[in-house]
C-alpha cells in the first residue's frame, strides 16, 4: 500500500457547521464586501489578541506592504533581506523603489544588522526587513540605525502572528508591521492580512487607499486600489481565531519532537527557541552541512519526496537572483556570503496543526540516518 503523503503544511480550517452559522447570517445581512459586519468585528478581535492598538484588513498579504510604501510616500531606495518570500521585494519594484539587500545573520536568519549602517545612501530612505520564520529581528539595533539616518522602518511580518518578545507584541516594533493570513501560516483567511499601525489617522489613511482613495460617497482623497477583505473571509478568520492558540500549542509539540530527535545528528541544525520570546512555531527549518551529514541539500529533499514526505526549500533560490534583481550591484553572492550559504542548505521540514505523532516520527527516522 502507498504510503500516505505528508504535506509541507496544511490549513487550519474552522468547523463547517459553526461557518455555515455565520454564512447563513452573512446571506440575511446581504452586505458581504466594504467594511461590513464581520470585518469590523475581526479587525477588533485581531487587535485583541494581537496587542496592537490599529488593524487593518487586506485580502492577501502582498498588498499591505506595497499599501504600506504608499502611505508613507517611500522612495528612492530601501534596504531589505535576499531570503524572505519574493513578496517583499515586488511590494518595493510595484512602487518603484530599489532594492538595497543586505546580508543576513546567520543564526537567526534575519537581516544582519551589523551590515545595514554599510549599504545606506543617500538616496536610501527606509529599511524593510522580514522577521524570518516568526524569529524576531533585532528591532532595537535596527531602530536606532533607522533613527540615526531619519529612515522608516516598515516590518514585513507575515510569519509572526502572535509572536511577543518579552510580553510585547513584536508587531508594534517600527512605523508599520504587515502580515499574511494565506492557507499556509499559522492563523489564516484563506487568503488575506494585515497592516499595523500606531495611530488611527494613519489607519484612516490605509483604509482609504485600500478602497480606491474614498473619503465619502463623492470624495476621493488619493489614488487608492481595491484591496478589501469580504465578510465570508472575515466571518472564517473570526472562528480561526478562537482556535490558533490550540494550533500553535500542536505546532510547538511538533517542534519539540524534531528538536528531541535531532539534535545530535551530525550536519543537521536548526533554530532554538529564544528566551523571552513567545514563538508561534510556523515553520521548522534544518540546515543541512552536505560534508558532516554525508548528503546534499537537494539529496535529503528529493529522498524526502520519494518516501511522499513534501518539504520545502524557504528559502531558495534568494531573490537576489531572480532575474527582476540580479543586475542590482547588491545582489551579488558576494555581498550575500550568508545568506547564499544558507539557501543552500535549507528546508522546511513538515509543520502544522494536525500532524500526528506517527508523522513526526515516519519524518524524523528518514532524516536520522
Amino acid at each position: 500500500m502507498e504510503e500516505k503523503l505528508i504535506t509541507v503544511t496544511s490549513p487550519l480550517m474552522p468547523s463547517l457547521d459553526e461557518l455555515n452559522v455565520y454564512l447563513q447570517d452573512i446571506w440575511k445581512r446581504k452586505w458581504i464586501t466594504n467594511n461590513g459586519h464581520y470585518h469590523q468585528e475581526l479587525e477588533k478581535a485581531l487587535c485583541e489578541y494581537l496587542g496592537v492598538p490599529f488593524i487593518s484588513l487586506f485580502t492577501n498579504g502582498t498588498l499591505p506592504l506595497i499599501t504600506a510604501l504608499q502611505a508613507m510616500r517611500i522612495t528612492g531606495e530601501v534596504i531589505t533581506t535576499p531570503f524572505s518570500f519574493v513578496a517583499t521585494t515586488h511590494s518595493l519594484w510595484w512602487n518603484g523603489i530599489k532594492p538595497v539587500f543586505v546580508d543576513i545573520d546567520p543564526v537567526t536568519c534575519n537581516l544582519d544588522p551589523d551590515k545595514v549602517e554599510a549599504a545606506i545612501t543617500p538616496r536610501t530612505t527606509a529599511i524593510m526587513p522580514v522577521h524570518v520564520y516568526g524569529y524576531p529581528c533585532d528591532t532595537k539595533r535596527i531602530q536606532e540605525i533607522a533613527d540615526k539616518y531619519g529612515l522608516k522602518v516598515i516590518y514585513d511580518a507575515a510569519h509572526a502572528f502572535g509572536v511577543k518578545v518579552n510580553g510585547e507584541s513584536i508587531l508594534n516594533a517600527g512605523d508599520m508591521s504587515t502580515l499574511s493570513f494565506h492557507a499556509t501560516k499559522v492563523y489564516n483567511t484563506v487568503e488575506g492580512g494585515a497592516l499595523v499601525m500606531h495611530d488611527e489617522q494613519t489607519k484612516k489613511r490605509i483604509d482609504y487607499l485600500k478602497n480606491f482613495g474614498f473619503a465619502g460617497e463623492t470624495t476621493v482623497v488619493a489614488p487608492g486600489i481595491n484591496s478589501k477583505m469580504d465578510e465570508v473571509r472575515a466571518a472564517y478568520g473570526l472562528i480561526n481565531l478562537k482556535q490558533v492558540d490550540k494550533a500553535i500549542a500542536a505546532r510547538h509539540h511538533v517542534a519539540d519532537a524534531y528538536r528531541k530527535a535531532l539534535k545530535d545528528v551530525s550536519g543537521i541544525r536548526f533554530l532554538e527557541d529564544v528566551p523571552g520570546v513567545r514563538h508561534n512555531y510556523a515553520y521548522f527549518p534544518i540546515f543541512v552541512d552536505a560534508e558532516q551529514y554525508g548528503m546534499t541539500r537537494d539529496e535529503l529533499y528529493f529522498k524526502m519526496k520519494e518516501h511522499r514526505i513534501l518539504g520545502r526549500r524557504y528559502f531558495y533560490p534568494l531573490i537576489s537572483t531572480f532575474s527582476t534583481y540580479r543586475g542590482l550591484e547588491s545582489a551579488t553572492p558576494d555581498n550575500l556570503p550568508v545568506a547564499t550559504k544558507v539557501a543552500e542548505q535549507v528546508i522546511c521540514l513538515p509543520m502544522y496543526y494536525g500532524l500526528t505523532d506517527a508523522d513526526v516520527e515516519r519524518i524524523i527516522k528518514l532524516i536520522v540516518k
